[in-house]
C-alpha cells in the first residue's frame, strides 16, 4: 500500500512538474494561449503554485490581446475565411474565461475574466455567410473535390447558424455531386459454399463513397461497377511425417551409507517418442474487376489468393515418462484428428475477407 501510496505521489508530482515546464515553454516561444492553459490546469491542481501564478500573470493580457488583434487585423484584410477565423478566435477567449472559472488558484489571479459572447454571436452570422458563398462558388466549379469543399462549407454556414439560408439543401446536393456510387456483385465459381464478401464492401461505405448490389435497381446509375468471383478453393490430401526422439535422465530411488555419509541411489531412466505431425494444404482465390460505367474502362484486374495448411501433432510414447520434457509429454496423450467439417474453407474465406478488404481500402482510398 506504501508503495502504491508512492508511485500516485511520483507520478502526480511528474505531472505537476510537466505542467509547470510547458506553460513556461510556450510563454517563452509566444505561445501564450497554451501558456495560459496550462498554468490555469497547474493552478487547478496546486493553487499556490508559484511557476504557474507567475505564467499565467504574464500570459493572459498577452494571450487576450493576440487573439483580439489576429481578429482585428484578419477583419480588415480580404482573407476569405477572416469571418471563420473571428468565430475560432472568440471561442479560444470565451474558452480561457470557463477554464479560470473552474481553478480556483486561477480565479484568485484573474478575478474578471474577459469574454467575447456578443462578439461571437456577431461573428456566427458574418461566419455562416462567408462559407455559404465560398460554397457555393464551389459548387460553380464542377468538379468532385469541389463539391467535397462545397459539403464542408455549407455544413459550417449551417453550423454557425442553424438553418441558413438553403445550407441544408446545398450541403445534400453537394454530398450528391461528390459521391461516387459504386454497384457490385459477386460469382461463386466454384462448387463450394464459401459465404458472402458483402460484409467486406459494406465496411467500406462511407461519406462520398457508396456501395450498392448490383441486382438492387437504384434511380441513380452507378458510375463504377465492381465484381468478385470466388473462382477457387482447394484442398489437397494430408501428409503424415514423424520423427523418433530418445531421452534418458537418472533418478534417485534411495540411499546408501558410504564411508558413515549418506549418498542417492540413481537409477537411469529411458523412454522413446514418436511425433507424428499430419499437414493438410488449402488455398482459395478470388478475381477483383473494377471497371468505369461510362467508359467501360478497365480500373483494375487483380488476384487475390492464399496457401495455407492446418496441422495436427500427437505422440506414441513409451518408456518412463519422467525423463520426457514437459513440452513434449502432452502430445503423448493426443491423437490424430481432422478439422471440423467446412472450418478449411472458413479459414480460407477469413482470410481473403482481410487481403480482399485490403486491396479495395488501397484502391478507394483517394476517392
Amino acid at each position: 500500500m506504501k508503495t502504491l501510496k508512492r508511485v500516485l505521489f511520483m507520478l502526480f508530482t511528474l505531472a505537476v512538474v510537466q505542467a509547470c515546464t510547458s506553460g513556461k515553454a510556450a510563454l517563452k516561444q509566444g505561445d501564450y494561449y497554451d501558456a495560459v492553459l496550462a498554468s490555469v490546469k497547474r493552478l487547478r491542481e496546486s493553487p499556490n503554485n508559484k511557476k504557474a501564478t507567475q505564467v499565467l500573470t504574464q500570459a493572459y493580457p498577452l494571450a487576450i490581446e493576440f487573439i483580439d488583434t489576429n481578429i482585428q487585423n484578419g477583419i480588415k484584410s480580404d482573407d476569405p475565411r477572416k469571418w471563420r477565423n473571428a468565430v475560432e478566435g472568440y471561442n479560444k477567449i470565451n474558452y480561457v474565461n470557463d477554464q479560470i472559472k473552474t481553478s480556483m488558484g486561477a480565479m484568485k489571479l484573474i478575478t474578471n475574466p474577459q469574454t467575447r459572447f456578443k462578439e461571437l454571436a456577431e461573428a456566427k452570422e458574418k461566419a455562416a455567410d462567408e462559407a455559404y458563398n465560398e460554397g457555393v462558388n464551389n459548387m460553380m466549379k464542377n468538379s468532385r473535390q469541389d463539391y467535397k469543399n462545397a459539403y464542408f462549407n455549407f455544413k459550417d454556414a449551417n453550423d454557425f447558424k442553424q438553418g441558413y439560408r438553403e445550407s441544408i439543401e446545398m450541403m445534400n446536393q453537394a454530398e450528391f455531386n461528390a459521391t461516387i456510387r459504386v454497384a457490385f456483385e459477386e460469382i461463386n465459381g466454384t462448387r463450394f459454399n464459401y459465404g458472402t464478401f458483402q460484409p467486406v464492401i459494406s465496411s467500406l461505405q462511407r461519406l462520398f463513397l457508396s456501395f450498392k448490389p448490383i441486382a438492387q435497381k437504384d434511380t441513380v446509375p452507378a458510375q463504377q461497377y465492381l465484381r468478385i468471383i470466388f473462382n477457387g478453393y482447394q484442398e489437397n490430401r494430408p501428409t503424415i511425417s514423424n520423427s523418433v526422439q530418445n531421452y534418458s535422465d537418472s533418478v534417485k530411488i534411495g540411499e546408501k551409507t558410504v564411508n558413515n555419509q549418506k549418498v542417492p541411489v540413481k537409477e537411469k531412466i529411458t523412454a522413446r517418442v514418436t511425433i507424428y505431425e499430419k499437414i493438410i494444404p488449402y488455398s482459395g482465390a478470388v478475381q477483383l474487376f473494377i471497371k468505369d460505367a461510362r467508359s467501360n474502362a478497365e480500373l483494375s484486374n487483380s488476384r487475390i489468393s492464399n496457401e495455407l495448411s492446418w496441422s495436427n501433432r500427437w505422440a506414441s510414447c513409451t518408456g518412463d515418462s519422467r525423463c520426457i520434457p514437459a513440452g513434449v509429454k502432452g502430445l503423448c496423450n493426443g491423437r490424430e484428428s481432422y478439422p471440423a467439417g467446412g472450418q478449411l474453407i472458413t479459414l480460407a474465406k477469413k482470410d481473403l475477407d482481410a487481403k480482399l478488404a485490403g486491396a479495395l481500402t488501397n484502391f478507394y482510398r483517394n476517392y
